[in-house]
């Protein structure tokens, strides 16, 4: 046998072997309450608070309403205060938990008085939900209404608010030597997404920060995950039909805490995990064909009509709740 032959011999097994333990990496996502397991008493050992942004629907209101099953009292955030507190009467009212309500503007620079209202509490877990896309109507860049105004408003609620917030309270945990973080990310945040460039590069720098936060604070006893959902039934997705692919925001938060040891970033279900390999699969010439792009459009444009929104109201002009 000659060299030639041992090199493609070798290397066939390389192959193999390197396919083989993704595989077993992918399995272990079908089960995660047997690979990824947490203590009945894991979220209330972490700390006695959960703070939770843009709690007031959607998936921040899931979150808030897990949290408190799983025995966490909760501060919710969000703009709207008649809002917050049917959500936080809701809670208390079903959990038993203490709930605080604080109510804020995170596309104003509101986070020294929200410092000051979360003095002093033992905070456990952070989700930082709250965020914005540009506008309802899949876009061009160059297309998005009011852009000047629409890139400081995405990157001050979905960038900045979320570092803020972590600056806010990730001493705290780094002192006691525990916590959890979930920053929520998109799945559309896999590739470089046209026609929702704003928003999906917006989510990119989620993901690497919390990986990044990750690397740097792991060996203090500290979770910090990216959590990356495709359709989630919520405002921002126009209360789409729930099934196998979207769906609703409390399976969708039931399901990604089953996650929460599963690696710096997460797309919180199986079905989610299955789109996130086959977006990444499908060769991107194939999704920027113009064709692809209009058809995207297209099918968006018919959903607002047929929900009666019009592309003008339905743009997400301040921070919304997904």
């Amino acid at each position: 046998m000659d060299l030639i032959e041992l090199f493609f011999i070798a290397l066939g097994a390389a192959v193999i072997v390197y396919y083989g333990v993704r595989l077993l990496l992918f399995s272990r996502m079908l089960f995660p309450k047997r690979w990824f397991p947490l203590s009945t008493s894991f979220f209330t050992s972490m700390g006695e608070w959960a703070v939770v942004t843009g709690a007031s629907e959607g998936i921040g209101r899931a979150y808030a309403f897990a949290l408190a099953e799983q025995g966490m009292n909760v501060v919710i955030m969000s703009r709207t205060k008649a809002t917050l507190d049917q959500v936080a009467k809701e809670i208390g009212h079903t959990t038993g938990q203490r709930v605080k309500v604080i109510v804020t503007d995170f596309m104003k620079d509101a986070f020294s008085e929200i410092e000051v209202q979360l003095r002093g509490l033992n905070i456990g877990v952070l989700v930082n939900n709250v965020g914005m896309l540009p506008s309802f109507i899949p876009s061009k860049f160059l297309e998005c209404a009011q852009l000047d105004q629409t890139i400081t408003k995405v990157i001050n609620c979905n960038v900045k608010t979320m570092a803020k917030m972590c600056r806010i309270i990730l001493p705290g945990m780094e002192n006691r030597g525990k916590g959890v973080i979930l920053n929520i990310s998109s799945g559309i945040a896999s590739i470089p997404f046209p026609l929702y460039t704003l928003y999906a590069a917006s989510k990119v720098f989620v993901e690497r920060f919390s990986q990044s936060l990750q690397a740097e604070y792991n060996d203090k006893g500290i979770i910090i995950q990216a959590v990356a959902p495709f359709g989630v039934s919520t405002r921002m997705a126009d209360y789409q039909t729930t099934n196998i692919v979207t769906l609703s925001p409390e399976d969708f938060v039931k399901s990604s805490l089953l996650y929460l040891r599963a690696g710096d970033k997460t797309y919180g279900s199986v079905c989610h995990i299955v789109l996130g390999w086959l977006l990444q699969s499908i060769p991107l010439k194939i999704l920027y064909a113009e064709s692809m792009l209009l058809s995207l459009q297209d099918y968006v444009k018919k959903k607002a009509q047929k929900a009666s929104v019009s592309p003008s109201t339905a743009t997400l002009k301040k921070c919304r709740n997904r």
